[in-house]
């Protein structure tokens, strides 16, 4: 690989015209330089059915579960089939040796989820999506990954992209972190998003004058892990000369997975606050809600999650998960129309016939309920299957 890049580094520069001297010198860069490409090929087919109307065929709620996104109040039931490659994903890793002895890594990921484009009726084209772009050195990373607020050693091994999403913290954003030891402190992307005042439409606000603050803690034992993390934020939304106001927001996310004899695990999170919104079940509940005044109160949430995974034999294992999310609104301001809980289970069964291949059965069932009482069920089957590499 090292061969290849220098002789590609010396035929550009070449056709760049580039000189001698900056010729071998990029050639010298580009040989202490190690490139891998990495990722996974899944496509799954998944049949939905609803006790309570129905999600469009834009609704990516019909690529992987999405708590908020289960339809309540409908007159009727219904059952919809997709099968999609979308979760498809390729990573270029860059290890690069500097002269004092130093390791610089660069990620970049991509895959085709959650993205515009493309149809199911011709060609199935959708957009690629960067997931991942960020570089690390010594003991800092720099660029767009996962929140520092998350554990993702405990999400569990599903066929659905995320699995548990009612019942932790999930996020990719750009960051600064630090990591010192067991300790990690990060500063990240802001973002606040706002229920007006009697319910309607997520406003979404990019006002906060500072960045998210996050230090989470892991210990590490031969059973497993421990993390803590814990999170400080300011709301904020100003509309014109109308509205200027901000509001706190701090939580707590405690994760662990218990490492058996027989090679079972056990994955619990545990994430609790005030205006956590974004950070939990995929944003079901916004951060906070404006007043009568157009001042800003948080919204309390508790999220919850368990995954026990077993292991058959040496070729087939299944994970068992139960998730849940309970938001504690204000409905004299937000309205009975925004969601108070939900919840999910599912189980498993994924046979691996060589190591690099996954073939499995998924069952979910799912629930969303709003202030106002009404209810609705998701019954999801999924099949997948998987080539990593």
């Amino acid at each position: 690989m090292k061969n290849l890049i220098t002789k590609y580094a010396i035929a550009v520069s070449v056709a760049l015209g580039m000189s001698s001297v900056s010729l071998h010198a990029q050639a010298d860069l580009l040989a202490n330089s190690e490139v891998k490409f990495s990722g996974y090929i899944k496509a799954d087919a998944i049949f939905s059915s609803y006790s309570d109307g129905t999600l469009s065929s834009q609704s990516v709620g019909r690529d992987f579960y999405i708590p908020g996104l289960t339809p309540v109040g409908g007159i009727k039931e219904s059952t919809q089939f997709d099968a999609h490659a979308k979760q498809s994903r390729f990573q270029f890793t860059s290890t690069t040796k500097t002269d004092e002895g130093d390791t610089i890594t660069g990620v970049l990921e991509i895959d085709f989820l959650v993205t515009p484009g493309g149809n199911e009726r011709v060609s199935n084209s959708y957009v690629p999506r960067i997931r991942h772009g960020f570089i690390k050195y010594k003991a800092w990373t720099v660029g767009q990954t996962w929140t520092t607020f998350q554990d993702v050693k405990t999400l569990p091994e599903t066929l659905d992209f995320i699995g548990v999403p009612d019942g932790v913290a999930f996020d990719r954003q750009a960051l600064v972190r630090y990591q010192s030891g067991a300790w990690e402190f990060a500063l990240e992307n802001s973002e606040s998003t706002i229920t007006p005042f009697g319910g309607g439409t997520r406003i979404v606000s990019d006002d906060s004058s500072l960045p998210d603050a996050v230090v989470r803690y892991t210990h590490k034992a031969d059973w497993g892990h421990l993390s803590v993390a814990g999170i400080v934020r300011q709301l904020r939304y100003v509309e014109g000369d109308l509205i200027d106001d901000s509001a706190s927001s701090a939580g707590v996310s405690i994760n662990s997975k218990i490492n058996f004899d027989n090679g079972d695990d056990l994955r619990i999170s545990l994430t609790s606050g005030s205006g956590l919104g974004r950070y939990v079940a995929l944003n079901t509940a916004n951060g906070a809600v404006l007043d009568a005044n157009g001042n800003l109160k948080s919204i309390d949430s508790t999220a919850f999650a368990l995954s026990y995974r077993h292991l058959w034999n040496s070729k087939m294992r299944s994970s068992v998960t139960y998730a849940q999310l309970t938001i504690d609104n204000d409905t004299a301001l937000t309205g009975l129309g925004v969601n108070s809980a939900t919840s999910s289970m599912s189980a498993n069964l994924l046979y691996s016939p060589t190591k690099k291949i996954t073939v499995g059965a998924e069952i979910k069932q799912a629930t969303r309920e709003i202030e106002s009482g009404l209810d609705g069920d998701m019954t999801r089957l999924q099949f997948s299957m998987k080539y990593a590499f």
